[in-house]
């Protein structure tokens, strides 16, 4: 073979494939994932429905995109450093999950796209500036439609034991919309005619603390405000709502799947799925600030009727009939 019919060889047969691996690799979209849960919790397991459903759209990992994932294990003072690490990997996306990670990420950067899923009360907390149009770089999924969600909650609680006078509200100091949902929360109840009383945790250790000190005053119930802490520690939680014997409304259905006796809140897995037409959507060249923040369309009521039982209640007919899961 001549010597320039060979370097043509070379050229049409054994470069392409290099040529076409810098391409690929070039097109490729590298999405930050940061979470406050642990990797092992049972709410992560719904990043496989967010994983599926890119792959519905068409992205394969490894091929057109790639996922960096940063999990705080239920620590959220982690948040801004493990931010600051997929802004440092020059990450295309950042998709987070609750409101202190999307907090955490806007503050990391201005111009890199973010994905927020379950991000309570957007606006008030400055992350958009509008539902229809964010404006900035921040779009995605609300936990709920408006605080709302916190007073229907509080209603629900009441009706599964109406005998209810003093509620112990469980927070975290650490949660940016925990104050705003006390009130809401507070507001509810007063016309409910029960009292309502904080007690806060920030770290594991503190949820004991904070359930002995609810059982000593001789609250009648808990109610556990939705944060990634609490997610966390769902078992712990349920644990101790049954030694005290605590009727427990949570918001995420994990915490009744643990053992609690009730949760209402979004389907988090559908927010989850539709995460994923963000990501797309912006992959294919749409502007956060163009998108509009989405509001759950799916709520679920679940009751755990073994826990009723270990508490010594009986579930109305009615609030059963209304409930979407009834776990025995």
């Amino acid at each position: 073979m001549r010597r320039r019919e060979f370097i043509c060889f070379l050229g049409s047969g054994l470069v392409r494939p290099g040529v076409a691996l810098a391409q690929q690799s070039a097109k490729q979209k590298k999405i930050g994932w940061l979470s406050a849960l642990s990797s092992t919790s049972p709410a992560a397991r719904d990043l496989q429905a967010f994983r599926q459903s890119l792959g519905h759209l068409g992205h394969v990992e490894g091929r057109d995109i790639a996922i960096e994932f940063r999990f705080a294990d239920g620590n959220a003072d982690r948040l801004p450093s493990l931010a600051a690490e997929l802004v440092d990997q020059k990450v295309d996306i950042i998709v987070t999950f609750a409101t202190p990670a999307a907090v955490a990420a806007r503050k990391a950067t201005s111009t890199i796209p973010i994905v927020g899923i379950s991000i309570t009360d957007p606006v008030g907390r400055g992350l958009v500036e509008s539902l229809a149009r964010p404006g900035g770089n921040v779009t995605g999924l609300s936990f709920s439609v408006g605080l709302d969600i916190f007073s229907k909650s509080m209603e629900l609680l009441k009706e599964a034991v109406p005998a209810l006078q003093m509620v112990g509200l469980l927070l975290n100091p650490a949660n940016p919309v925990h104050a705003a949902a006390a009130s809401q929360i507070e507001a509810a109840a007063q016309a409910l005619n029960v009292r309502a009383r904080v007690f806060q945790a920030r770290h594991p250790e503190e949820i004991t603390t904070a359930f002995e000190a609810i059982a000593k005053a001789q609250f009648g119930a808990v109610f556990v405000v939705a944060d990634v802490l609490f997610a966390t520690e769902a078992a712990q939680i349920a644990k101790l709502a049954l030694t005290y014997q605590l009727p427990s409304m949570h918001q995420l259905r994990p915490g009744v799947e643990a053992g609690g006796l009730m949760s209402y809140g979004p389907d988090i897995t559908d927010l989850y799925r539709r995460a994923a037409t963000y990501v797309d959507a912006i992959i294919k060249g749409a502007k956060p600030a163009d998108l509009p923040v989405q509001q759950p369309t799916k709520f679920e009521l679940v009751l755990n009727l073994t826990t009723a039982r270990a508490l010594g209640l009986t579930i109305s007919p009615t609030l059963l009939v209304r409930a979407d899961e009834v776990i025995e």
